[in-house]
């Protein structure tokens, strides 16, 4: 008796527990940071490639050229730190049109460039020294850890003010935040407007100065989810 006695009581008082917690009033609203930086360095990815009847010929003059391509980086002095191999490959290739096979040897090499100013020399002196392929010119900025912390307190605010535009007219107040949700996706640095115009000087080296690389901006877009409570 004792037992069912101590069973209902605590029925009841969880029922009555159950029956005071009243919902939250919440507001949920997105926000965005939009920031557009001006890049200040690139990251650059040059190849040679080379090809022939052997094998052993084929590698051979191939790390003769980016030996050379390596001592040029160093030359322009880029820290070695910003610069590395990042592929090696030599295969054995099937040419349709001579219906005979040959080798092809490729080495690319990524540049970290931190000085934009540099670029039109840079580059030239690589073509000399015997790249044959610009696989890729990507802008980056080297601000960028301190620019999304600013993005992110661009959502932030973007979001509190939809918030508070949407209460303005039931006579209540945005109070704290009860959660937040980061929705911006893994960040790659879009690839802004360039140009690579041909690198060939005018007959004799005369000429206006030549402009080969455009840098344009970089958008860095930070998205959030935040739920406010109402007062």
């Amino acid at each position: 008796m004792k037992k069912t006695a101590l069973l209902l009581f605590a029925l009841f008082t969880t029922l009555v527990q159950s029956q005071e917690i009243k919902p939250i009033p919440m507001i949920n609203v997105t926000g965005e940071g939009k920031i557009k930086i001006i890049p200040d360095q690139a990251a650059i990815s040059i190849s040679v490639e080379t090809k022939g009847a052997k094998a052993t010929e084929v590698k051979k003059e191939n790390d003769t050229k980016i030996d050379a391509v390596l001592k040029y980086i160093k030359k322009m002095n880029i820290a070695k730190e910003d610069f590395q191999t990042q592929r090696v490959n030599l295969y054995p290739n099937y040419d349709y049109e001579k219906k005979k096979s040959n080798y092809m040897a490729t080495q690319t090499v990524i540049i970290l460039l931190r000085d934009l100013n540099k670029y039109d020399a840079l580059m030239d002196g690589l073509v000399d020294v015997g790249i044959n392929r610009i696989d890729n010119v990507e802008f980056k900025s080297s601000k960028m850890e301190a620019l999304q912390s600013d993005a992110r307190k661009l959502a932030m605010q973007n979001a509190k003010a939809k918030a508070e535009d949407f209460v303005s007219v039931l006579n209540q107040k945005v109070g704290k935040a009860m959660t937040i949700s980061d929705n911006t996706q893994t960040y790659y640095p879009p690839r802004p407007m360039y140009e690579m115009k041909t690198m060939a000087m005018a007959d004799g080296g005369g000429g206006a100065p030549r402009e080969t690389l455009a840098a344009g901006e970089i958008e860095l877009v930070v998205n959030v989810s935040v739920s406010f409570v109402l007062e």
